[in-house]
């Protein structure tokens, strides 16, 4: 059996951000849109809730934790994933420190300071330590709109991650790996890797952006995704 026609789109965003994360980047029309929430403290209930929020084959775009998931999906179930486009992310399993870093933060969110959660990942999120003020509100905005329950469970999840590069190699698919070069939280190496694991990669470093690349280069990821689907068979086999 196949699937002809515009292929479903789904939309799964990174820690502490929600769909306005993707306000600005420029869909292609004719695609059925699709946003996940990552409120589960697990990565493969995350995986499973991916593959549920559409039937048959798709598209999935993610960033930093949301392509965490894409990778645990791809590693479920290949067959469905007809085109990946991740950014600002990290294939490998998590390191000793940043155990401790997610173990800190959920007790500052379970004392009720999660303010204070908001105001630590702030930087990492922009080029520079202090970005713009108008920046900075919209990333706490978004930051208090997915709200403390949600934090605790995204910190959750993320230790939950292994390492995907072997899964990776198994894609069926072709990607786009995008990479902020002044990105903090993930470097350029480590989209590298994920480039390099995957069979049919391009990776596309942009510079002088940072961690939020929808809001600090939507056309980048807007060229990005139109030339991943141009890549998309158009007879895609349905699971």
């Amino acid at each position: 059996m196949t699937r002809t026609g515009p292929l479903p789109l789904v939309v799964v965003p990174g820690m502490l951000c929600d769909p306005g994360l993707w306000s600005e980047v420029d869909f292609p029309e004719g695609h059925t849109l699709r946003h996940l929430d990552l409120r589960k403290p697990d990565i493969g209930a995350l995986a499973d809730d991916l593959l549920a929020s559409v039937s048959g084959p798709f598209v999935v775009v993610g960033l930093s934790l949301g392509a965490i998931v894409a990778f645990e999906a791809l590693r479920r179930s290949p067959q469905r994933i007809a085109g990946l486009c991740v950014m600002s992310t990290n294939a490998g399993a998590p390191r000793p420190e940043q155990y401790t870093a997610w173990r800190a933060m959920d007790a500052l969110i379970a004392e009720g300071r999660f303010a204070d959660v908001v105001e630590q990942t702030l930087p990492g999120m922009f080029p520079t330590p202090r970005p713009p003020s108008t920046s900075a509100e919209r990333y706490r905005s978004m930051a208090y709109a997915v709200g403390p329950d949600a934090a605790r469970a995204q910190l959750a999840a993320q230790a939950t991650r292994r390492d995907a590069l072997a899964a990776l190699r198994g894609a069926r698919c072709p990607a786009v790996v995008l990479s902020g070069t002044q990105d903090a939280l993930c470097p350029p190496d480590f989209h590298r890797a994920v480039a390099g694991a995957l069979p049919d990669a391009e990776l596309r470093e942009v510079a002088g952006a940072g961690h939020l690349l929808p809001w600090q280069r939507p056309s980048a990821v807007s060229d990005a995704l139109r030339d991943l689907l141009a890549r998309v068979p158009a007879a895609f086999p349905a699971a």
